[in-house]
């Protein structure tokens, strides 16, 4: 699963993060909606966009950007890509840039061309492994960069945090669940043992891929051998998530084209999950 889906799942699901990321205050998501716009005639897609609920032309919209690999074309794409948006659509709301890297090391500046807008306060950069905040969605967002020895611990302390600063049941159950992810895709060799042992029990069997996943590769386990069970456990808990990630980036209007790369899917695969999704 690519670095860029992942902070696509979480801006849908804890849109709080995004704004905690740029320094705002977390509530400032409710006045926003985390979605995707398509610049018709040049068939392409600005997939990351937080745009205002409202009319207010004081609010701005956020293209997002995350950019977890050296790419020296990046910046042309972006305003390239911006300016043409400007142009067909012609938004009431002034724009901003925010870009997610890891690392300074992997920006790429181009500053004989782009000096110049990067200096703009309408251009935010954001480097990963710079952030010093503790709250719960910059939390989230280290997770990912977040070095293997050291991912389970913050996952679980992510977890009490979010028990803590989440009254609401459901959006509690909904970060557990997006911090399952990140974690069995950045470490997909833990056991279940390893990442049972990263929630409480009753966290754990409210998830997905614990009723999915490791219930299936139990039952297998014990006709074929419980090596064989919880492989294959893990394997259909991943497929799961990934027909849900899919799913819920349709909703979001991503093409498939974009999700299939975004997701590192073939876009038969994609398009067969997109059907299935049609059918129900």
């Amino acid at each position: 699963m690519k670095t860029d889906s992942i902070f696509y799942e979480l801006f849908l699901t804890f849109p709080e993060s995004f704004f905690e990321l740029i320094g705002m205050d977390k509530q400032e998501a409710n006045n926003y909606k985390f979605t995707s716009r398509e610049v018709k005639q040049l068939a392409f897609r600005l997939d990351g966009l937080f745009m205002p609920n409202d009319s207010n032309p004081a609010k701005p919209f956020y293209l997002v950007e995350v950019q977890f690999q050296p790419r020296d074309e990046l910046y042309y794409r972006i305003f390239a890509e911006l300016f043409l948006y400007l142009k067909q659509y012609r938004p009431t709301h002034p724009w901003r840039v925010v870009v997610i890297y890891p690392s300074r090391s992997i920006e790429r500046e181009e500053t004989h061309q782009f000096g110049d807008i990067l200096a703009l306060e309408r251009v935010e950069r954001i480097y990963l492994d710079e952030l010093e905040s503790d709250s719960l969605g910059v939390g989230i967002v280290k997770l990912v960069v977040e070095p293997e020895e050291t991912a389970v611990d913050l996952a679980k302390s992510l977890v009490e945090k979010s028990k803590v600063q989440l009254t609401d049941a459901v959006r509690q159950q909904n970060i557990i669940e997006l911090l399952e992810t990140i974690i069995v895709y950045k470490l997909p060799e833990k056991s279940r043992e390893e990442i049972t042992a990263m929630f409480s029990l009753g966290d754990l069997k409210q998830t997905r891929f614990y009723r999915d996943a490791f219930a299936d590769g139990e039952q297998i386990g014990e006709q074929r051998g419980e090596q064989r069970g919880e492989q294959r456990g893990r394997e259909i808990g991943q497929q799961q998530t990934k027909e849900e990630t899919v799913a819920r980036m349709l909703k979001l209007g991503l093409s498939l084209e974009v999700i299939a790369e975004s997701l590192d899917l073939p876009l038969s695969v994609v398009q067969q999950i997109a059907n299935s999704a049609n059918n129900n």
